[in-house]
């Protein structure tokens, strides 16, 4: 877990971000405001309605924008909680109401203690249930995807109008790498974006092709696998979401942490 103050910049924050962090907790003390999501950023810098911010607050400078707005003007303020005391069940139950993959653990005090993720549900339920399914039982399809010459800008809207946190890049049907949120916030944190603008224009940054900072190592399984083989993949790979594809390297869906969680919480007999 990383927390953030609210009064802190949006710089600072996806410097924290990119050291793979996928969301960050806004804390006054030890009592959270809200979450910082690595959408959040991407709503901000080119995805969304934020960006309305950017372009009139800051007129468009990638450096003022960064450097001057905090936290608190663009994380989510929806916080999902349970007590201390919450079973594991009462966290499936919380993350399935709400749609929510980040649930806060706080005292009777209201004070942070921790937070569970999609993540760590995944982890924990995949040493101790058994589905029985196989991978098309539960992916995801038709497959929302972005060609590989396509600008950053135009994935960065895709995913949030459509609410993906990732997005397959494709070159014709052939996918041909992954593009993430996190990919994204690294891309701004690592000080890249910078190199790429002359003017401090931010759309100079936001130009580029997807296919400059997706990722090209694909993590694939076939629609006829295990699922215990899709999550084995997760976790040993350390990614959040597998692609399904045939032997021509077709896509044909994709199954997330989430549909992961789903499937094992109902064949789940004792949490």
């Amino acid at each position: 877990m990383k927390v953030i103050s609210p009064s802190a910049t949006i710089m600072k924050a996806v410097e924290e971000m990119s050291r793979s962090f996928r969301s960050l907790v806004v804390t006054t003390g030890n009592r959270p405001l809200g979450i910082l999501h690595a959408s959040n950023i991407v709503d901000y810098l080119g995805g969304g309605s934020l960006f309305n911010i950017v372009e009139k607050r800051y007129g468009l400078n990638l450096y003022s924008a960064l450097e001057r707005e905090v936290v608190e003007t663009i994380m989510a303020r929806r916080l999902v909680q349970v007590p201390d005391t919450a079973k594991i069940v009462n966290v499936l139950e919380a993350m399935a109401v709400t749609g929510s993959g980040v649930v806060l653990v706080v005292n009777k005090e209201g004070g942070l203690e921790g937070i569970v993720t999609e993540h760590d549900i995944v982890v924990y339920l995949s040493g101790v249930v058994s589905t029985g399914l196989i991978v098309k039982d539960v992916m995801s399809a038709p497959v929302a995807v972005i060609d590989r010459k396509s600008s950053l800008k135009k994935a960065m809207e895709e995913m949030i109008t459509q609410g993906f946190r990732r997005l397959p890049v494709v070159d014709g049907e052939v996918v041909v790498g992954m593009l993430t949120a996190v990919d994204i916030v690294r891309y701004f944190g690592s000080h890249e974006a910078f190199r790429r603008t002359i003017t401090g224009n931010i759309l100079e940054a936001l130009s580029i092709p997807a296919e400059e900072i997706m990722s090209e190592n694909l993590v694939t399984v076939r629609e006829d696998e295990d699922l215990a083989k899709a999550v084995q993949e997760m976790l040993s790979k350390n990614v959040s979401s597998v692609l399904v594809t045939d032997e021509e390297g077709v896509l044909k869906g994709i199954v997330t942490e989430r549909d992961v969680l789903y499937a094992l919480s109902t064949s789940s007999r004792r949490l």
